[in-house]
């Protein structure tokens, strides 16, 4: 038996949900590596790890996973953290570049567009540098800490969460844990692993906790700790519940009926007879 291995974001919004296994005992039963959201999923699918944050699109394409109730990265008002930024008004673009580290926001991107922006845009996958995206795009989507530290007034912007929620009326779910079949049964036994990670969510979210956090990535992003703490209480929702649920299944439904995404399969939660948990 071995020790499951944690593929987790490297990003601020990360930092709550990871409190328990950086800062209390959690981390004692786990190996734990940070990377991209896009390489969670990969971690996933070659199996180099057993549990991963993964985009909200992964779930579509890779088989074999579990997802444990309850906890998330998603929003309920605008996000911050994923933008579109553009040098032209929004109805004047016409070519993306698309952030390559991610799969959800790219997917988003895409339904907007042809749901509601309007079609026949082109987009390309580059690396998140707004100014090289610029040099050759129209716009450039961008998430996470780099979406984080633009500067708003220098472009036209268009946060992706709030145009979601403006149209359906749902939160948007970026990222969930996930954990591999395969993983479970050849792991170390671990108690009722869905608390561990909740739990570690709660006490990520405490106002001591926040304090912390807010300290340490203030001068990481050059933000200050009032705006890293409004973002984190305030932009990003840490619970899957069922609200959640509603606006993830229509996502995947409009992402599949414009050919981005596959058809996901149906949600497969750990040891939940009910998936609403918070």
């Amino acid at each position: 038996m071995r020790r499951l291995r944690i593929s987790a974001i490297s990003y601020l919004n990360t930092a709550p949900l990871m409190w328990d296994f950086e800062n209390g005992d959690a981390g004692r039963d786990f190996d734990i590596s940070y990377t991209l959201p896009s390489a969670c999923a990969r971690a996933l699918e070659a199996g180099t790890a057993g549990i991963g944050i993964i985009p909200a699109a992964a779930y579509t394409q890779l088989a074999g996973l579990t997802v444990l109730p309850g906890v998330a990265i998603a929003s309920r008002r605008p996000v911050r953290s994923i933008l579109l930024v553009s040098k032209l008004p929004i109805e004047k673009i016409r070519t993306v570049a698309l952030d390559t580290s991610s799969l959800t926001s790219a997917a988003l991107t895409k339904i907007l567009f042809e749901k509601w922006l309007g079609g026949g845009r082109t987009f390309t996958s580059m690396a998140p540098d707004i100014s090289k995206m610029l040099a050759t795009h129209d716009a450039g989507l961008l998430i996470g800490d780099p979406a984080l530290q633009i500067d708003c007034s220098s472009y036209h912007t268009l946060d992706l969460a709030e145009e979601w929620i403006r149209y359906t009326g749902k939160p948007f779910v970026f990222a969930f844990w996930a954990v591999r079949q395969d993983a479970l049964r050849d792991a170390s036994p671990v108690r009722d692993l869905a608390s561990v990670f909740q739990q570690s969510r709660d006490h990520g979210l405490q106002p001591r906790s926040l304090d912390k956090i807010s300290r340490e990535w203030a001068p990481r992003l050059g933000l200050t700790e009032a705006n890293i703490r409004s973002y984190l209480t305030e932009n990003i929702y840490y619970h899957l519940d069922a609200a959640c649920l509603e606006g993830l299944q229509l996502f995947y439904r409009y992402a599949a009926e414009i050919g981005a995404l596959p058809t996901a399969p149906e949600m497969n939660f750990l040891g939940a007879a009910n998936a609403a948990m918070v």
